[in-house]
């Protein structure tokens, strides 16, 4: 499955400026942060980036973010970005398998999760939420958390609708 250094080299422009206008407008000690990282990585100083035009900006730093070495930085924005964004769509997909969960989040995984149960919650979040931004979730969901669901492995392998790019 894709790290999250991984999602920001298969995902699209699109929707890397969209994660990273997100934590520009809600989330500034994310940004900053993210700003250090990407800065740290290019060898350069934070406001030598702050300085440029955001949307180029935003282009450069969705591209440093794909690098292997900034993977916890790319991982630290992706979960800000689904947990202030798209609480709603962590909230029906948990809801749909059944796990009890605080507006999202969730202490302790089932070890395996039925295919009659997850088949149909990844359905209802296709038909919800962009194709694009589910699978970003459901691989982030699948790469940091402590429990794999091997079903779902499977499904982010072969569902075409959870493939980058189609």
């Amino acid at each position: 499955m894709l790290t999250a250094h991984e999602l920001f080299g298969f995902m699209s422009s699109g929707l890397a400026t969209q994660i990273l206008e997100q934590a520009f407008a809600s989330d500034k000690d994310l940004y900053r942060l993210t700003v250090k990282g990407v800065a740290e990585a290019k060898k350069v100083r934070p406001i030598f980036l702050e300085r440029k035009p955001k949307a180029e900006r935003h282009a450069d730093m969705a591209a440093v973010l794909a690098k292997p070495y900034l993977d916890v930085v790319a991982g630290n924005l992706i979960r800000g970005w689904l947990l202030k964004k798209h609480k709603d769509m962590l909230i029906d997909f948990l809801t749909a398998l059944g796990v009890p969960h605080k507006d999202g989040t969730v202490d302790d995984l089932p070890v395996e999760m039925e295919d009659i149960k997850l088949k149909p919650a990844i359905d209802q979040l296709l038909a919800k939420y962009p194709a694009e931004e589910v699978a970003v979730y459901l691989n982030a969901f699948f790469t940091m958390n402590d429990v794999t669901w091997e079903n779902l492995k499977t499904i982010l392998e072969v569902d075409p609708r959870l493939q980058f790019g189609s």
